[in-house]
This record gives C-alpha cells, sequence and structure tokens, in this order.
C-alpha cells in the first residue's frame, strides 16, 4: 500500500473505507496506523521480530548480519515509529 503521494511525495491518507458485503461506504479523513507508515521491508523485519519471540539473537541469524547490526537496524525503527506517531 503506498503510503506517499507519488505526485508531491507527501502523506497519504485514508478517506475512505468500505465493505464488500454490503456495499457500506464511510468518508473521512483517517490517518495511517504508525505500523504501516512503515515500508515494506520494515515491516517484515517487525513482523519477523515478533514471530522469533523478540529475540535479537535469532533474528542475527535469520538475517545473516550481525547482533549490533540487527540491533542498530531494532533502535532506528523504535526511533522512527515514535517520531511518526
Amino acid at each position: 500500500m503506498p503510503t506517499h503521494s507519488p505526485g508531491c511525495s507527501c502523506t497519504l491518507h485514508v478517506s475512505q473505507l468500505s465493505c464488500p458485503a454490503c456495499s457500506t461506504q464511510v468518508s473521512g479523513m483517517f490517518n495511517l496506523p504508525p505500523l504501516t507508515r512503515l515500508t515494506e521491508d520494515e515491516q517484515e523485519f517487525i513482523l519477523q521480530f515478533v514471530i522469533n519471540g523478540g529475540s535479537l539473537k535469532e533474528m542475527a541469524s535469520i538475517t545473516g548480519v550481525s547482533y549490533p547490526t540487527v540491533r542498530n537496524r531494532l533502535d532506528d525503527l523504535i526511533e522512527k515509529i515514535k517520531t511518526n506517531r
């Protein structure tokens, strides 16, 4: 799902939700939840982190990078999420 306008790079907002079963539509200006504002790679990292019980050691093994690299990536994601809330 795109999170930024391809025309001007501004952050996109959800403006309509619809139900495929009954065709109900809700319109308004809705902000995307913080985790959906991350890139696909960032979301995948967080998903794998949760699936692996929050183990940085396991994440280092799976991704083939050092523990400090995984720790730094997680710290960067934490900071990005805090900044974009």
